[in-house]
């Protein structure tokens, strides 16, 4: 089991920054994949950024060049920096992660980009 703690979500007005935190606990050795999703209001959930255990990142346009998703040296948090920010970032973002064939999330953080 993995157990998923995200903070720093918030209220930021558009051009602003916001950087997202994700504690992992748990069973995280050997994790394959975290990240990070979001849902806007009325719509499904979406993928925003993802690293694997070897480092490689992907992104989706729509965030791409604005967004940066890291890790700690351990292995055991993540964090998303947005740049940038559009009022259509707005969304509840969730922490996923990867291992043995489940799926992991977090409780979701709100994120509202307003001004």
């Amino acid at each position: 089991q993995v157990q998923l703690v995200e903070s720093g979500g918030g209220l930021v007005q558009p051009g602003g920054s916001l950087r997202l935190s994700c504690a992992a606990s748990g069973s995280i050795f050997s994790i394959n994949v975290m990240g990070w999703y979001r849902q806007p209001p009325g719509k499904q959930r979406e993928y925003v950024a993802i690293i694997t255990s070897g480092g490689s990142t992907n992104y989706p346009d729509s965030v791409k060049g604005r967004f940066t998703i890291s890790t700690n040296n351990t292995k055991n948090a993540v964090y998303l920096q947005m740049n940038s920010l559009k009022p259509e970032d707005t969304a509840v973002y969730y922490c996923y992660a990867f291992k043995d064939g489940h799926h992991y999330w977090g409780q979701g953080t709100q994120v509202t980009v307003s001004s």
